[in-house]
């Protein structure tokens, strides 16, 4: 197999474990929203405190309660980052294993939030900091972001694309310095065969 062909990690294995993850991720995030819209406007349990809270906002927003207004919006632009994490998972010569993971991560959230929005009209954020003026979230948008870092994380350090990048640097590199040494040996007999003649 070429390296044009190459899958690392396996096809298989990337939408096994993205599909996994990403269902992982979106079951927690409905379960958890089913529980507190169950409760209602009644929630209010200081999980940790001074630290977190749970209580139910219907955000009708983007995640972290941003850009109130624009649900249908942002329900689109979810699904058109979910077609496009899935093409690149499939389509990708080379992730690494973290950025499988992180991309899943985000997707499940994306897809939790979203069917929020198109089942109820706004997402269920229960997920309130008390020591710091925070928008409430939901285990959703702990996906998205947690899965965005990740990702990051996985294609800067661990990705074997970007360490064929720094391969080829660092032998384009040497062929340059080799390229020089050359150049310079071949000045030096010159100058050498001259000073002959010159005699």
């Amino acid at each position: 197999m070429g390296r044009s062909a190459d899958m690392t990690p396996p096809l298989r294995w990337r939408l096994g474990v993205a599909g996994g993850v990403a269902l992982v991720v979106l079951l927690v995030d409905q379960l958890t929203k089913l529980e507190v819209r169950a409760v209602g406007e009644a929630l209010h349990v200081t999980v940790i405190p001074g630290v977190i809270d749970f209580m139910f906002v219907r955000n009708i927003g983007a995640a972290f309660s941003m850009g109130e207004g624009h649900g249908i919006a942002f329900a689109v632009l979810a699904l058109a980052v979910i077609i496009a994490i899935a093409v690149y998972l499939v389509r990708a010569p080379q992730l690494a294993h973290l950025e499988v993971v992180g991309m899943a991560m985000v997707a499940g959230g994306a897809i939790g939030n979203a069917i929020d929005r198109l089942a109820f009209g706004f997402v269920t954020d229960f997920i309130a900091t008390t020591f710091v003026d925070f928008p409430v979230f939901n285990v959703a948008d702990i996906g998205i972001t947690l899965g965005v870092v990740l990702a990051l994380f996985g294609y800067m350090f661990l990705s074997p694309a970007a360490r064929e990048v720094d391969a080829t640097a660092e032998l384009n590199a040497r062929d340059e310095a080799r390229a020089k040494r050359k150049a310079q040996q071949r000045g030096e007999r010159a100058r050498k065969i001259r000073e002959r003649n010159e005699r």
